[in-house]
């Protein structure tokens, strides 16, 4: 852990790098650009390429692993994680795509199960009961392998498609978790950096990821002429390559002890450079569309859109050749532990005196940093003298481990909120050229530009609205839930009319709202529950998106879809070119996502009602102000 000073680089390098990474890490949200050729290539319905979808979704998302790894190791571990991930999983999805091999080979299968067994069945088991871990993975192991020897054994001409499913599905869960190692990684260690201002960093952070699905169009209309083959390929060796260049960038630093009054106006620079990134890509999109482009311009465009994306690094470099005077400066001290350094990785400590002496409170940043099993210990040898009595648990706003947030109402009011809002929301992304081409759209690149430009408005102003709103009025975040979700009402309302011209303005309304609910959640999870074990707590409420995904989009979406095309088309569903025209195809679908959310806006302005005491307690100086720990 490396002691800083307030305007100091080391973090705001690692939040240049982290917008990197979460590019890299968005790669789940591209599905769109290549759905379409697992269905002509391979000959999927749409309902088995909505659950191809939902193994995008449940991958992204389940990050229970990596939230625990996180306080145990640095982040570069992480990131060397996540990249093996995208290697193996999007590599294999590229060998069935490119047709490189014209049935998935036994052991890759084999590996796949391995693979899935240990990642899926370690998140539980190490949270519940580790001694049930190994016996967990070994069941998990032999179903599979029962299932593959059913398949390999019976397998007809019909049952060709099962095969190419079942290592598939496994695929895509392990390439896209690649995406909850590199977010929980950059995610976890800049919210630690920047403690006091923890909307505007999950803001630009997620804002970022939520801009990947448009950076990954660019890339593959632009440079890769939208060949799914070629992008496939692109995203199993470029994101890896990136995270082991970035990957000792990101850094945990210890935290300045008060505000730095430059910090306003970098996060300023960032989110500027953020929007007209986006309103960038969005513009070379269109016109990509509408006008021929030669090769040599296609590359020019995109290396303007890199120099976009190094933008934030333009900070720390600026901190280079302009310094900030450090008598201005403070830093958040902490006592030196070898549990620190075991728990962080890195077992160099700056010995820099710190120049104003931090209050009582501002040194309570630092606990969540503090490993678990030393407090563990001391609790148990004051208790056997007699010294305490009991540990008392934690109130709202203080560190909670996740089964002591399990046993909170807000916390389940959080989740299913949540789970509403972005569970219906990727039900439209992971369908979104399903629902244009039933809408008559032409080319549904650009549909995904739009929902990509505006998903990325919605996280990056949820972030500073929220902080804004809580800072000025203390009023809750989840407040932007409530409102959001009311639109997404609407939106859905619009999508089920299928009036003419309504379609883009109900994609970009349900972008905006869908990204709001991800910068929401990220600092109210903290706020409500700390930071100490907050990777884990964020990680389990980004189950809402795959359970979600599961339901409405794997179950509801892509039932109610080729139903109705086996009224179109006689039943025949077996063909790969048979799709769903006219406004039947999801009219019922957004209907029912449109009462989902009235229920989800009733349980937001619950949870909003029932949080604001927090919130007035944590801001009611105008700046967030850190409750005491929990004590014994």
């Amino acid at each position: 852990m490396v002691t800083l000073k307030v305007g100091s680089r080391p973090p705001w390098v690692g939040l240049g790098a982290a917008v990197w990474v979460q590019i890299a890490g968005g790669n789940g949200g591209s599905f769109a650009l290549y759905s379409h050729s697992l269905k002509s290539v391979l000959g999927f319905t749409q309902q088995q390429l909505t659950m191809i979808g939902v193994a995008n979704d449940i991958g992204e998302n389940v990050g229970l692993l990596p939230g625990i790894v996180c306080n145990k190791f640095p982040p570069w571990l992480l990131l060397l994680i996540g990249a093996v991930c995208c290697f193996l999983g999007y590599g294999v999805v590229w060998l069935a795509v490119s047709k490189t091999v014209l049935y998935m080979p036994y052991w890759i299968v084999s590996v796949l199960v391995d693979l899935n067994s240990i990642l899926v069945v370690s998140s539980i088991g190490v949270i519940f009961n580790a001694a049930m871990l190994w016996k967990a993975i070994s069941l998990l192991h032999g179903v599979g392998y029962i299932c593959l020897e059913l398949c390999h054994k019976w397998a007809s001409s019909f049952f060709l498609i099962s095969i190419y499913i079942i290592p598939l599905w496994i695929a895509f869960c392990i390439a896209t978790n690649s995406s909850a190692w590199m977010g929980t990684a950059v995610l976890v260690t800049n919210m630690r950096n920047f403690p006091l201002s923890r909307g505007t960093v999950a803001g630009i952070l997620k804002g970022y990821g939520g801009l990947s699905a448009a950076v990954y169009t660019e890339i593959c209309a632009l440079a890769l002429k939208n060949s799914s083959s070629k992008f496939l390929l692109f995203l199993a060796v470029g994101i890896p390559a990136l995270c082991l260049a970035l990957m000792y960038l990101v850094r945990p630093c210890t935290p300045a002890s008060g505000e730095d009054s430059s910090e306003h106006g970098h996060f300023i620079f960032v989110i500027t450079a953020s929007v007209v990134l986006g309103i960038y890509i969005l513009v070379t999109t269109v016109l990509n569309d509408v006008l021929f482009i030669s090769d040599a311009v296609s590359y020019a465009l995109l290396a303007i859109m890199v120099v976009f994306l190094w933008a934030p690094l333009a900070i720390p470099i600026k901190m280079t050749f302009y310094p900030s005077n450090p008598r201005k400066s403070g830093v958040l001290a902490r006592p030196s532990s070898s549990s620190d350094q075991l728990n962080l990785g890195d077992g160099i400590t700056d010995k820099t005196e710190p120049l104003l002496t931090p209050s009582s409170s501002a040194a309570q940043l630092g606990s969540f940093y503090e490993g678990d099993a030393g407090s563990d210990i001391d609790i148990l040898l004051a208790v056997g003298e007699g010294a305490v009595k009991k540990k008392r648990r934690p109130k709202r706003g203080e560190d909670f481990s996740l089964i002591q947030a399990f046993m909170k109402a807000d916390f389940w009011l959080l989740f299913l909120v949540y789970f509403v809002g972005v569970g219906t929301g990727v039900t439209v992304l992971n369908n979104l050229a399903q629902i244009g081409v039933a809408a008559g759209a032409h080319d549904t690149t650009i549909l995904l530009s739009l929902f990509s430009f505006c998903n990325f408005l919605g996280r990056l102003s949820g972030g500073a609205v929220s902080e804004h709103l809580v800072r000025t009025r203390t009023i809750p975040r989840t407040i932007l839930m409530t409102c959001t979700q009311i639109t997404m009402i609407v939106a859905y309302l619009l999508f089920a009319s299928s009036l003419d011209g309504t379609l883009h303005a109900a994609i970009a309304l349900l972008g905006i709202c869908y990204g709001v609910q991800f910068s929401v959640l990220v600092p109210t999870a903290s706020e409500l529950f700390g930071l100490k074990n907050f990777g884990l707590i964020f990680n389990f409420m980004s189950l809402g998106n795959p359970l979600g995904a599961l339901l409405f989009s794997g179950w509801l979406a892509g039932y109610v879809y080729d139903k109705e095309a086996a009224k179109q088309h006689g039943f025949n569903l077996f063909q790969s070119t048979v799709s769903c025209l006219g406004p039947n195809c999801f009219r019922l679908t957004f209907l029912i996502l449109a009462g989902v959310c009235c229920v989800g806006t009733l349980l937001s302005i619950i949870l909003t009602i029932r949080i604001r005491p927090v919130y007035q307690m944590l801001y009611s100086g105008g700046s967030f102000r850190v409750p005491p720990t929990s004590s014994h």
